[in-house]
């Protein structure tokens, strides 16, 4: 499948909802993207063409289904990179801030081989809070982002340049 054609699957299937969460605002609804066997085949697959990784970084919570998805056509693993206090073992934190007030993920210490490439996935890209301190948090622990891969990113909330040139970036859909 192509890109495009992936982007018009998708595009097709996601709902979109006005005045949510409050008056003025579309959210765009990915999942019926999920219940569709061959829209989330094709997002995972269009998320993950164009970089080379070892494993698969799902942002919780949604991130999680694309991630697992994609691992699924990939070949490879996911890492569960959790919201704070979800992890049994010891784990390495990133605070980050969100419009509302702050938040932090997780991941396992040592879950992965020095180096490893990590292939950030998570399904929208709005201000950037979210992915870049999921980026911060695979280089902490010693691996190496391959790139950040996103269903939607919502252009007008710069999420793309408040993380600068550091990461390769892929957004199947813009809003």
């Amino acid at each position: 499948m192509t890109p495009q054609s992936a982007r018009e699957l998708v595009s097709g299937l996601i709902a979109s909802i006005p005045d949510f969460p409050e008056p003025g605002v579309t959210f765009r609804d990915l999942t019926p993207v999920f219940t569709s066997g061959p829209g989330l085949h094709a997002l995972g697959t269009a998320l993950t063409e164009p970089f080379t990784f070892d494993v698969i970084g799902g942002v919780e919570a949604r991130g999680f289904l694309i991630a697992g998805a994609a691992s699924a056509i990939r070949g490879a693993g996911v890492l569960a990179v959790r919201k704070a206090g979800k992890l049994p073992r010891a784990v390495l934190r990133e605070d980050y801030t969100l419009e509302y007030g702050t938040a932090a993920l997780e991941v396992h210490e040592g879950e992965l081989p020095p180096g490893s490439r990590v292939l950030i996935v998570d399904d929208v890209l709005a201000t950037g809070g979210t992915v870049g301190a999921a980026a911060r948090l695979v280089e902490r622990a010693g691996w190496q982002v391959a790139g950040i891969s996103v269903a939607i990113e919502l252009e007008g909330l710069g999420g793309r340049a408040a993380l600068g040139d550091r990461y390769e970036i892929f957004s199947l859909l813009q809003y």
